[in-house]
């Protein structure tokens, strides 16, 4: 039922918006996934997200502790339309709640910081399965709880005076490099048939106006020719 109703649903769309969305789920991914702990900065809050679309990553998991989680759309431009962004700011432990629905779906977490035994980037391997990248608040950096349940440790290698980038830089040079070599290698990072339908029935209920009612119409229809 669903692929009729994505086709009935993009009759509603432009040639140009059907071909685009085609091809970029052709080419997302859940295998990489970011969480963000506390971020407080909108502007780095949005960046990230916006990164995280133009690398193909669907989902975002943000922890919201003692910061709440804000957007600037002058940064994002439009990219959270796009994406999956999962809240976790109900719990006592929102950050241990994040982890342990992650490694329920099957993700190693690997918190990115700069510390000196961590695995350089380069270094990282992806072939031992998919991975929630942990990035920290501004000014501290992943949570001790973070440190505590974290699977592995990433960093970026530095060669100046300065201990570390910017989570919004650091993101960026995060997901190129990782996405770079994901697409070159023979994992099976893409979307199931079953996603991309998930994902694209949510596009185009976000693209079509008054697609609650045009939806109502195609099961109308449906019935009736029964």
């Amino acid at each position: 039922m669903s692929k009729e109703l994505i086709n009935y649903l993009s009759e509603y769309i432009t040639r140009e918006r059907k071909e685009l969305f085609e091809k970029v789920l052709n080419s997302r991914t859940r295998y990489l996934t970011v969480v963000l702990e506390d971020i407080y900065q909108p502007q780095n809050a949005s960046a990230v997200l916006r990164s995280c679309d133009c690398f193909g990553i669907q989902d975002v998991h943000i922890i919201e502790n003692k910061n709440r989680f804000q957007v600037n759309p002058n940064v994002t431009l439009g990219s959270t339309k796009w994406l999956n962004l999962h809240h976790y700011r109900d719990q006592k432990q929102n950050t241990l709640d994040c982890i342990h629905q992650l490694r329920e779906s099957g993700y190693r977490i690997v918190a990115t910081s700069p510390h000196a035994n961590d695995t350089n980037l380069e270094d990282f391997d992806l072939e031992k399965g998919k991975t929630a990248l942990i990035f920290g608040t501004e000014l501290t950096g992943i949570s001790e709880i973070v440190e505590n349940n974290a699977d592995e440790f990433l960093k970026i290698p530095m060669f100046g005076f300065t201990e570390s980038f910017n989570i919004s830089v650091s993101a960026a040079i995060i997901l190129h490099h990782l996405n770079l070599r994901l697409r070159q290698s023979d994992i099976d990072y893409l979307f199931t048939e079953v996603e991309k339908d998930e994902i694209h029935l949510a596009w185009l209920r976000k693209t079509i106006k008054s697609s609650a009612l045009i939806e109502k119409k195609f099961y109308r229809d449906k019935k009736s020719a029964l």
